[in-house]
This record gives structure tokens, sequence and C-alpha cells, in this order.
């Protein structure tokens, strides 16, 4: 155990602080290579690991490549602006509005496709706004916190989400089923709690006369309107696939090919150059670090967990349930949710997944939730804070952990009681 926990320690912390510029995806892959070496891990693993995440992995590029192709149409710019044009300079209006977006693109791209993409063009329309320091890091860490709380209800949602539907063979349409109410809960909670907490620094009125016009940020209007009914058929696609078991990467990753093509017909977009610029680290990051994780479960971590998840049991459904959504959260939190949502669904099959439904659903309400207390805590919070660094924005641990302490654990608790 203190070995693998080493190994782990050591992988993450060369993950957060990138020395030199190397990127996350080399440095899992380096880790999973000396658990090799170490004895760690066995190749019976590796190939296990593989199996469990391939799917999700490529799904989950899939969905990036898609965002990407959506944006360089102008899709989400034309969306940003909507919202803003909508509250009509009301800087409450605005700051809901703005979270509903991030809670629509979070659904349907993904937490990692809000934060790699609406981001940036949120910060260049309150920096056009001339907004206050205190109001931009307002509306920012906001955006930031409903990417993650609203990236339950679908199972392309959140690539913690990919992972346990994949593990335990749920289907789209049971998975969404079982998480509407409780995504529902944590989209109201966030708007609730986020607003109480910010309502002082968000202005009153913004001048949004000098605001570029939606229409004006689409940039290819063919395309525009074929994305509307792309990706209603994307959607039925997903529930056609439900229905045959057929693995949710063929809709996810065949439909942005495909998309990407049409755009490419239609000059709205160099596919060789967006191909190029996919995360592909996030591939060879989610397999090395599953790898490595792996390691703590043959040390006996799962052990030691289903053991805690049969003591939660053991006062009754309801307390299993809060219990095992915390205890994911926090695990999140200090370890990051990727290697979280990996171990808990092992400690969870460990101890059954008959009848125990419901924690594996808490669990990934945990491990969507739970790393907004810390910066660490998730992909989407990482790449969240790069892409405002490299826009000059920095924030602190210090300021980030001041907010996401205080506003996490009532939003979970909400979105549990979904479950109940």
């Amino acid at each position: 155990m203190l070995l693998a926990s080493a190994l782990f320690l050591v992988t993450l912390l060369f993950v957060i602080w990138q020395p030199k510029g190397l990127q996350i995806g080399t440095t899992t892959i380096i880790g999973a290579i000396v658990a090799l070496i170490l004895g760690v891990v066995s190749f019976e693993d590796v190939i296990t690991v593989t199996g469990i995440v391939w799917d999700a992995t490529l799904a989950f590029i899939g969905i990036i490549l898609l965002s990407m192709v959506l944006d360089e149409i102008g899709f989400f710019e034309w969306a940003a602006l909507k919202m803003v044009r909508l509250s009509r300079g009301n800087g409450q209006l605005m700051f809901i509005y703005i979270l509903l977006l991030g809670a629509v693109v979070a659904a349907f791209f993904a937490n990692d496709g809000a934060a790699l993409i609406l981001t940036p063009i949120l910060l260049a329309k309150m920096k056009h706004l001339d907004m206050k320091p205190a109001a931009m890091f307002a509306f920012l860490m906001a955006g930031g916190f409903i990417g993650d709380s609203a990236s339950n209800p679908l199972v392309i949602s959140n690539l913690t989400n990919i992972v346990t539907a994949d593990y335990f063979h749920i289907g789209f349409w049971e998975y969404a089923a079982h998480m509407f109410l409780p995504n529902l809960l944590s989209i109201a909670a966030s708007l609730a709690i986020l607003w109480l907490f910010f309502r002082k620094d968000i202005p009153k009125h913004l001048d949004i006369e000098n605001l570029a016009t939606p229409e004006s940020a689409i940039k290819n209007m063919p395309m525009f309107k074929l994305s509307w009914a792309f990706l209603a058929l994307l959607m039925v696609g997903y529930f056609i696939g439900d229905i045959y078991h057929l693995p949710i990467s063929i809709f996810a990753l065949g439909g942005a090919l495909i998309f990407l093509a049409i755009a490419a017909k239609y000059k709205a977009t160099k596919p060789i150059m967006t191909i190029k610029a996919a995360p592909w680290q996030v591939v060879w990051f989610s397999i090395g670090l599953y790898v490595v994780v792996y390691g703590l479960k043959n040390a006996g971590l799962t052990d030691d967990l289903s053991e805690i998840l049969l003591t939660l049991k053991s006062y009754g459904d309801h307390v299993a349930v809060i219990g095992t959504g915390f205890l994911a959260a926090v695990i999140s939190a200090v370890m990051n949710n990727m290697p979280t949502i990996m171990i808990m669904d092992l400690a969870i099959d460990k101890i059954g997944y008959a009848g125990n439904e419901a924690l594996v659903y808490a669990n990934i309400l945990g491990c969507n939730l739970g790393p907004k207390m810390t910066p660490i805590g998730s992909l989407a919070t990482l790449l969240w804070l790069h892409v405002l660094a490299q826009k000059g924005v920095k924030i602190g641990w210090g300021e980030y952990m001041k907010v996401g302490l205080v506003i996490t654990p009532p939003v979970l608790l909400v979105a549990l009681s979904g479950l109940l």
C-alpha cells in the first residue's frame, strides 16, 4: 500500500505541477510504466483497465471534437451573446442566464467542454463589458462550478458518468431516468447558493449596447442551421444505441467525425487542424492514471472502502446514500475524481451491484460535485484554471477553496436527496 500510494501521489503531483511543460498524459503514462516495473500492477491489470476506460475515453474525445467544430462555427459565442442580450443589462439576470447556459453546455458537451470552450468566450465578453474584478471573479467561479454541478443528467455529461455506466452496464435511458431529479436539484441548489454567495459582487446593471449581436458571432450560417438538426439526430442515436447495447463511443466519436466531415465540406473548419488540436493527452491521462490507481486497488484500498460502504449500509439506505456521496466527494477533492470514480466503482462492485444501485449514482454525484472543493479535484477544474491562466487571469488555491468548501457540501446534499 505504501509503494502504491507513493507512486500515485508522485504521479498526481507532476500532473498538477507540469514542470517544463510536461503534459498530463505523458506524466500518467510514465507513472503507469513505473507501476509495471515495480510490480504494483501487472500487464493483465493494464488490459483490464483499458477494457474499462476505452469506450469512455473515445466518447470523451468525440464530444470534445464536436464541441470544437461547433465553436469554430460560432455556436457557443452565439449562445453566450444570446443569454447576455436576454438579460437586457440586468446583472442579476445575466448571472442566472449564464449559469443556465453553462448547465446546458455541461449536459450535452461534458463539463470539460464547458471549461475549454465556454470559459474563454465568457471571459472575453466580461472584459468587453468592463466588469470590475470582483464581478468577474463571481461570474468565473460560478461558471466553473456549474460546469461540474450540472454534469450529471446524461451519460455523456461527464467522463466519470461514462466510466460508471460502462462498468455497471447502465443504459443511456436508465441512467437519465435515475439522474434527472438529482441533477435538477443540483442545478437549482447551485443557482440559489451561488447567487447568495456572490450577490454583493454582481453588478445591478451593465451597458450591453455596444456588445455584438448574437447573429454576428455565426461564422457559417448553413452549418449553424444544420447543427441543430445534427445534434437532435445524435441524441436519437444515443437512445438507439441504448436499445441495441452499443458502445456510446460509436455515436459520440462517430458522430463527431461525420460532423467534422460535413463542416469541412462547407469550409467551416480545417479538419486536420481540428483533429490535431483535440485533447489527445486526455486519452493517455485516463489510461495511465487508471493503471496507477489500479495499483491502489491491488494494495487493498477497494477492500477498505467496501468495508466502509457496508458499515454505512448497516445504518439504513438514507445514511448509505448520503455517506457514499460525501465519501466519494472527499476522496475526489483530495486525489482527483478520475481515480476516485474507478476505485469507488470497484468497491461498490465488491459488495454487489444488485440492491446497491443508489450507491452507484451517489458515487457519481460525489465524484462530480466533490472535486469543486479543491483546485485539483477534477480534470475540468485543472483545464479551467489553465485556460484562465493563459488569458492572464490567475486564481489562487486559497481564494478558490474559500468558495469551493462553502458552496459544494450543501449543493451535494441537496442533489443526493434526489436519490432517496
